[in-house]
C-alpha cells in the first residue's frame, strides 16, 4: 500500500497547481471482520479502500476536492476542483491564510505491535470465535450471543508544497463479547472482552482486552442481573468504573472541550458547548483531583499517532490541571481563529473527509488510591460498570446514563448487584464532586463518535482509573 501511496504523492508533485499552499493526504485502509453469532459463523467481510483528499489554498481562499482516482489524471482532476473552490471562497475565509494550519513537517510514525493480524489464519480467527461463543452459552437462559474479531490496517501519507512528507501505519484490534440473559418479563445484556472500543496494536492486544477469556464471567454477570434487585433511587457516593469513565469523559468534557463546537460551527447538527473561550485558564471545571490530558503518545491507544491529518506534530498537553480549564481541543485552524492555544487533533476519518477539531486519546490522569481503597472510602454508594444508554443536552452538560451493570457499597464493602443502574448530573457541576481518583489507567476508546457535515465516524481513545463522585442522582430502570 506505501508504494502506492508514494508513487501517487509523485505524481501529484508533476500536476499541484500553483497555490500559496497545497496538500495532498492519501489514504489506503484495509478492514476485515468475522462474527460468530450462536455458534454460527456470520458471512467475513473485507474492504478495501484507497484515495485521496486535496487541499489549496491561493488567493486568500481555501479548496478542497476527493477522488478515488489516483492515476495522474484522477488527481490533477482533483487538484483543479480544489482551486476552483479556493478562487471561489478568496475573501471569504473565516482565517487569514498566513494563519492557516501549514506543514513542513517530515516524519514516520507506526503503530508498535507485536503480533501481526495476519499472523493467525482465517481458520485459527474463526476458531477462536467459536470457542468463545460456545464460552458464552452457560445457560438456558442465554437466549442470545455473540463474538466477534475485526482487524483494520490503515496508512496515510501527507505531502504539501512546503516540504511536508509524513507517512503513518496504524493497526487497529476490535474484538467483543456479548451475552444476553432473559427470564420471565426480564431482559439483561452483558458485554465485554474489548467489546465497543478498539485497540491500536496487533494480536497481542486480545489477552490485555480478556478476549476470549472474559466469555464465561460476561455470561455469568447477564445471569446475575436476572436475579438482581432495581438500582435504588437516591443521592449517594457513586463508584465509576473505567469502562463507564470512557463514556463520562468523552461526552462530558470531549465534547464540550472541540474548539470548532465552541465557536459554533457544530450547532445545528451536534450541538455547541456550554464551555466559551474565556473561561480557559481559570475555570473550575472539576474538583483538584481532575487531570485531563491530550496524549495521542500513549501506545495501544486508539487515536495514537504522531501528527494530525493536517500535519502537525502531536503532543502530550493537559486540558485540565488540578480541576482548572486550561485549553481546549482545538486543531491549526480553530486556534488561529479563537486567538487560543489547542492541540494537533485535525482528524479525519477517511480520505473523503476535510479534518476537523476531534478527540484523540483523551484520559484522566491517576490518582493515589487502589479499587479496593476507594470502595472502602465509600460509606453508602453505587458501582457503575458499562455503559448502556446515553442522553445530554445540546450544550453537552445537562446528561442521563445508564450502565449496564451496578453493585452496591454499604459501610465501605461492595455488596450485592444491583440491575438497570442509572445516573444523571451536570457537566459544570459533576466533575466539581470527583471524591477520589484510583491509581493506574485502564484503556478503553470509542470507536463510532460521529461529528460534522458529511458524517465523519471515527475512533477515539480514553484512559482512566476507577472514580468516586459524591451526591449523584441515581436511580434505577424505572425511574423517570
Amino acid at each position: 500500500m506505501e508504494a502506492l501511496l508514494e508513487e501517487s504523492a509523485r505524481s501529484f508533485a508533476a500536476v499541484a497547481p500553483a497555490a500559496d499552499y497545497w496538500s495532498l493526504r492519501l489514504v489506503a485502509e484495509r478492514r476485515s471482520a468475522l462474527a460468530v453469532r450462536q455458534d454460527v459463523l456470520l458471512p467475513p467481510s473485507t474492504t478495501v479502500t484507497t484515495g485521496a483528499f486535496v487541499t489549496v489554498t491561493r488567493s486568500g481562499g481555501t479548496g478542497y476536492a476527493a477522488t478515488s482516482d489516483l492515476s495522474p489524471a484522477g488527481l490533477a482532476a482533483a487538484a483543479a476542483e480544489a482551486r476552483t473552490w479556493a478562487d471561489l471562497t478568496a475573501g471569504h475565509s473565516l482565517v487569514a491564510p498566513a494563519e492557516q494550519a501549514r506543514s513542513a513537517h517530515r516524519g514516520r510514525y507506526e503503530t508498535p505491535m507485536a503480533q501481526p493480524w495476519d499472523d493467525l489464519s482465517q481458520d485459527a480467527r474463526i476458531g477462536l470465535l467459536q470457542d468463545a461463543s460456545r464460552a458464552l452459552k452457560v445457560d438456558e437462559r442465554i437466549i442470545d450471543w455473540l463474538a466477534w474479531l475485526v482487524g483494520r490496517q490503515v496508512s496515510t501519507l501527507l505531502v504539501s508544497g512546503d516540504g511536508a512528507h509524513i507517512l503513518q501505519r496504524f493497526h487497529f484490534i476490535d474484538p467483543g463479547l456479548r451475552a444476553v440473559a432473559h427470564a420471565g418479563a426480564l431482559t439483561q445484556v452483558r458485554t465485554g472482552g474489548g467489546a465497543r472500543g478498539s485497540r491500536q496494536g496487533g494480536l497481542e492486544q486480545l489477552e490485555l482486552l480478556d478476549f476470549p477469556a472474559a466469555a464465561p464471567r460476561v455470561a455469568e454477570e447477564a445471569l446475575a442481573l436476572l436475579e438482581a434487585p432495581e438500582c435504588p433511587t437516591g443521592t449517594t457516593h457513586l463508584l465509576l468504573m473505567p469502562s463507564q469513565m470512557t463514556l463520562q469523559i468523552h461526552e462530558s468534557i470531549g465534547h464540550p472541550l472541540e474548539l470548532d463546537r465552541i465557536l459554533g460551527d457544530e450547532r445545528n447538527y451536534a450541538g455547541t458547548s456550554f464551555v466559551t473561550p474565556d473561561m480557559f485558564g481559570h475555570y473550575r471545571y472539576g474538583s483538584s483531583l481532575l487531570n485531563v490530558t491530550f496524549d495521542p503518545t500513549v501506545a495501544g491507544e486508539s487515536a495514537a499517532y504522531a501528527f494530525d491529518d493536517e500535519g502537525l506534530p502531536a503532543e502530550r498537553v493537559h486540558l485540565i490541571r488540578d480541576g482548572i480549564l486550561q485549553r481546549p481541543l482545538g486543531g491549526g485552524a480553530s486556534q488561529a481563529r479563537a486567538g487560543l492555544p489547542g492541540t494537533a487533533n485535525a482528524r479525519a476519518c477517511s480520505w473523503d473527509r476535510p479534518p476537523i477539531d476531534r478527540m484523540a486519546n483523551l484520559n484522566v490522569e491517576p490518582g493515589n488510591g487502589s479499587l479496593d481503597d476507594l470502595i472502602t472510602g465509600v460509606e453508602r454508594g453505587v458501582l457503575m460498570d458499562t455503559n448502556r444508554s446515553w442522553s445530554i443536552d445540546d450544550s453537552r452538560n445537562k446528561f442521563q446514563f445508564g450502565c449496564e451493570y451496578g453493585r452496591l457499597i454499604e459501610d465501605g464493602t461492595l455488596g450485592p448487584v444491583v440491575r438497570n443502574p442509572n445516573y444523571r448530573g451536570i457537566s459544570a457541576t459533576f466533575w466539581r464532586n470527583l471524591d477520589a481518583v484510583g491509581t493506574g489507567l485502564e484503556v478503553h476508546g470509542v470507536n463510532n463518535c460521529g461529528k460534522g457535515e458529511p458524517n465523519q465516524m471515527i475512533h477515539v481513545g480514553h484512559a482512566s482509573p476507577p472514580c468516586v463522585f459524591r451526591d449523584v442522582e441515581v436511580f434505577g430502570g424505572a425511574g423517570s
